[in-house]
């Protein structure tokens, strides 16, 4: 009896084994395509009728020459105004609609293209690619150096505009990836604060003229947007970018987080790279920013 028992024993044992490690190529396939790829790459795959190359340059950018392939949808259709708030989130409507028209679908993979000329056009890629994530898209990818490398890299480009074929976009929105002021205040203490503004604004030694006060969210921690790229607008190395991390905040995948910026656009790097490169499970952008939360006079800042 005792041996049947054993044996019994064994093999349900080896069936959980069997089971979790049946379990293992499913969890890394979850995402198909890495997180940052290359123009190499993107040529390679054109082909492939899942990509969807989303190029989120101004109209007269895009049509003076892209990636074939690419279709158009501008970084202002992805982050709006509202009232005095900007590169806020659109309603979720007005993104699943846009996110079909573009062909995009549940499936989809989506490799975000811009211009890297300028520091805000670079996390153009990284706003968009965040807001896709909030709509559900799993696989979403940056070029990395954008068009720009492309352009560098000797890839072919073409001026012919590309309609895409609308998908009924059926997504599951993440609404935990933004938050606003009230559940930040109510965070404090509890959550990591990110401030991914250069060090001046946030010692409090500089503001932009649309935020109220100069200073930051009470302990927050200071990560520069900027030290995540070279300066040709790709990604440092992933060990630069690790340790960029893990010396801000630790190795703590588990821990909540919370970025902001002044208006919750340069933020979306850091939380992308953080979610996608390194696998922190927790991450969240601040949507108003600093522009929101600064206009609150009741609120407290640090110097």
């Amino acid at each position: 009896m005792k041996a049947n028992i054993f044996k019994r024993k064994q093999v349900l044992y080896l069936i959980a084994l069997m089971v979790f490690i049946m379990a293992i190529p499913l969890a890394a396939g979850a995402r198909d395509v890495t997180p940052i790829v290359s123009t190499e790459w993107v040529q390679v795959n054109s082909a492939n009728p899942r990509l969807v190359v989303l190029d989120v340059r101004k109209v007269e950018e895009y049509k003076a020459g892209h990636i074939p392939g690419a279709v158009n949808v501008f970084y202002g259709t992805w982050a709006i105004k509202k009232g005095d708030l900007l590169n806020e989130l659109p309603a979720a409507d007005d993104l699943i609609e846009v996110a079909g028209n573009a062909g995009i679908g549940k499936d989809s993979i989506v490799v975000v293209v811009g211009k890297m000329d300028a520091p805000t056009d670079r996390v153009d890629l990284t706003r968009v690619a965040w807001t896709l994530k909030y709509l559900g898209v799993d696989n979403v990818a940056l070029l990395d150096g954008g068009q720009n490398k492309w352009v560098k890299d000797g890839k072919s480009l073409s001026t012919d505009a590309v309609k895409a074929k609308a998908k009924a976009f059926k997504g599951k929105l993440n609404k935990n990836l933004f938050v606003n002021k009230d559940y930040v205040k109510s965070r404090l203490g509890k959550a990591t604060l990110v401030d991914v503004r250069e060090p001046d604004f946030y010692a409090g030694r500089k503001k932009l003229p649309f935020v109220e006060r100069m200073g930051h969210l009470p302990g927050a921690v200071n990560l520069p947007t900027s030290q995540a790229y070279n300066a040709d607008g790709t990604f440092k190395s992933s060990d630069e970018l690790a340790a960029l991390i893990t010396g801000k905040i630790g190795n703590d995948k588990a821990k909540e987080i919370i970025t902001y910026c002044d208006t919750g656009k340069f933020c979306t790097a850091w939380s992308f790279l953080m979610t996608e490169l390194f696998g922190y499970k927790d991450v969240k952008v601040y949507d108003g920013s600093s522009q929101d939360w600064m206009k609150d006079l009741s609120l407290p800042a640090e110097m």
